[in-house]
């Protein structure tokens, strides 16, 4: 399996300003996530303090389900069967 790591840095600051509260914690992190088969990472974005990740699953021709046609003999209607492969 893939895994996407996030990590994140506090930044360093000449001047540290003394705060009677600070509400969100200003620390270095790290946090990993297993990722599906098949999906990749296709980007990042960060806008007002929200990390936004782009991911897209991209399924092989091989493992999409196939559409079959059966003819039949007896009757004169086609059936259809949704064959897919096992993983």
């Amino acid at each position: 399996h893939q895994t996407l790591r996030v990590t994140g840095r506090k930044a360093k600051k000449e001047q540290e300003t003394t705060f009677l509260h600070r509400g969100i914690a200003n620390r270095d992190f790290e946090h990993k996530f297993q990722l599906a088969d098949h999906v990749k990472v296709t980007g990042a974005n960060l806008e007002n303090g929200l990390l936004s990740i782009a991911l897209v699953r991209e399924i092989p021709e091989a493992l999409k389900p196939r559409k079959i046609e059966i003819n039949s003999q007896a009757s004169a209607s086609v059936s259809t069967l949704l064959a897919q492969k096992a993983a």
